[in-house]
């Protein structure tokens, strides 16, 4: 099972030594590379690279340390730096044993191409490569893509890494929940366990048999899902928040029209769907210019 080695690069407008130090410091590198939760350099001996330490928190306060050195810096010609990197772990539970890598930093008229490339051997032997080439390398990729487009935007527009992750991270948490609500609420009370109550407030709303109720909940069911399904893949999400804020006061008041008792209960349509339209507000504005992984190149 071959890999290749990850490469990711992108156009900032920055000047290169702005770039170089929110890239090269570590209070600053820390801040927006979510590879790494802290960098620490030790003291340089003259004539030697630059070692340093670093952390990763990979959750259940679990954490990943390591070391790396600085191998060497070039400068080229054309005003181009290169900055090459030695790292690894001693720690077991770590997929990465030990890699190497360079950034390059590349003039190219107004803007700086900022670009990396690494590669790393695995522990766990054909487990190790199994599991690194389905799933810890492309998520390592990823990460790496959307950490350069947060210090892009942060040299480009001034917003601070932790915003821009903060934003990100609740946007993403709101579609996972709106998936959950359209995945369950199609599935479970219309689909697998047709609960009378749809089928009641279905026939309140319009005259029809049990049998054609019941068809037509589960076709409502289905698109429910399909819509959910939609919400999770589909990019331009800001359209479908916008759906839904206009879905669900439609969808509150179909259900208080088909029973009116339903406003006595707990969690009741209009309360439910009044939080969900909140929701769809918020991811609405949250959605609007978030840091993507996809506005970077991703080979060679």
């Amino acid at each position: 099972m071959k890999t290749k080695p990850i490469y990711v690069e992108i156009p900032i407008l920055s000047k290169m030594n702005e770039l170089w130090e929110v890239t090269q410091q570590p209070h600053m590198h820390e801040q927006w590379d979510l590879r790494f939760s802290s960098i620490t350099y030790k003291h340089k001996q003259e004539n030697e690279p630059q070692l340093f330490t670093y952390e990763t928190k990979i959750g259940f306060g679990l954490k990943i340390a390591g070391w790396g050195k600085s191998v060497g810096n070039f400068n080229g010609e054309d005003g181009s730096r290169t900055s090459s990197l030695h790292f690894g772990t001693d720690q077991a539970i770590s997929i990465i044993r030990e890699g190497r890598g360079y950034w390059k930093y590349k003039p190219n008229g107004n803007v700086i191409n900022f670009s990396t490339q690494y590669d790393y051997d695995v522990n766990f032997g054909k487990i190790g490569k199994v599991f690194d080439y389905f799933i810890f390398r492309p998520l390592i990729g990823w990460a790496t893509a959307l950490s350069f487009d947060v210090v892009k935007r942060w040299l480009e527009q001034g917003e601070l890494p932790k915003s821009q992750y903060i934003r990100f991270f609740c946007s993403w948490m709101i579609t996972l929940l709106f998936f959950f609500v359209w995945l369950y609420h199609g599935l479970v009370p219309k689909i697998t366990h047709t609960h009378a109550e749809e089928l009641i407030m279905l026939q309140n709303l319009i005259s029809i048999n049990d049998d054609p109720a019941k068809l037509i909940t589960r076709l409502i069911g289905l698109a429910e899902i399909t819509f959910g399904i939609i919400l999770l893949f589909y990019r331009k999400k800001r359209k479908l928040f916008l759906l839904q804020m206009l879905a669900f006061p439609f969808l509150a008041g179909a259900a208080i029209i088909g029973n009116s008792n339903y406003l006595l209960h707990p969690f009741n349509p209009l309360t439910f769907n009044i939080a969900l339209f909140v929701l769809s507000i918020i991811g609405y504005v949250l959605y609007k210019d978030i840091p993507s992984a996809r506005t970077c190149k991703r080979k060679r």
